[in-house]
């Protein structure tokens, strides 16, 4: 399957923003966004021009779909879905996108962000409704409860994860029982609980071009 494999914080600089593409590590001080905020390339530090209206629209189309870490064609297949359901189509979009089994991995704390959590569902240490679920991109229904396997429970990315968690913490549509290690994904997310800056009515209007 295709991936992106180059220097992540290379994506936040791009951004101008933190993608938190490494997990609790941007939050540090280590964070390279934090030492160079500037744009990567030789031109990085040279004079900023004014983007144009299609600029700022690419640009925020670009921070999501970084966030997530999908590629063009996957994040294309979202947008087509969120056409189709009711409501505002920015809105549906990061509902959907945020509703993926490797998001919620990561939001409930047995990841340290998305891209471990992609492969901790890959590597089939997740459950859904007591199911191993092995697609990170599988759409979670309100009421679907996340386990991590049985045998999965003593690996040690796991357990480093979940010491940063505080139950009462978690965006408001998850339950943990850090017991258990396992969750329940409560309801389909606002767009008010979702935490994510992003302008996602622009990527409507480039897509609408």
């Amino acid at each position: 399957m295709a991936r992106y494999t180059g220097p992540v914080c290379k994506l936040c600089r791009r951004e101008g923003d933190k993608l938190f593409l490494k997990g609790e590590r941007c939050a540090g001080a280590k964070c390279a966004f934090e030492k160079r905020e500037q744009p990567p390339g030789q031109h990085g530090q040279g004079r900023r021009f004014k983007r144009s209206e299609y600029g700022d629209q690419l640009r925020e189309k670009q921070k999501i779909k970084r966030s997530y870490g999908l590629l063009e064609g996957q994040f294309h297949i979202f947008y087509e879905r969120a056409l189709r359901e009711k409501g505002i189509t920015g809105q549906q979009l990061l509902t959907l996108l945020e509703s993926r089994l490797d998001n919620i991995v990561y939001r409930i704390g047995f990841a340290p962000g998305r891209k471990a959590a992609r492969i901790l569902v890959r590597h089939r240490h997740i459950e859904v409704n007591n199911r191993i679920v092995d697609i990170p991109s599988f759409i979670l229904n309100p009421g679907d409860v996340i386990r991590v396997r049985e045998k999965s429970r003593k690996l040690g990315v796991i357990h480093d994860a979940m010491k940063r968690v505080k139950e009462g913490k978690l965006v408001p549509y998850l339950e943990l029982d850090k017991a258990k290690m396992e969750g329940i994904f409560r309801e389909y997310p606002t767009r008010e609980a979702i935490p994510m800056r992003a302008r996602e009515q622009m990527v409507v209007e480039l897509y609408s071009k």
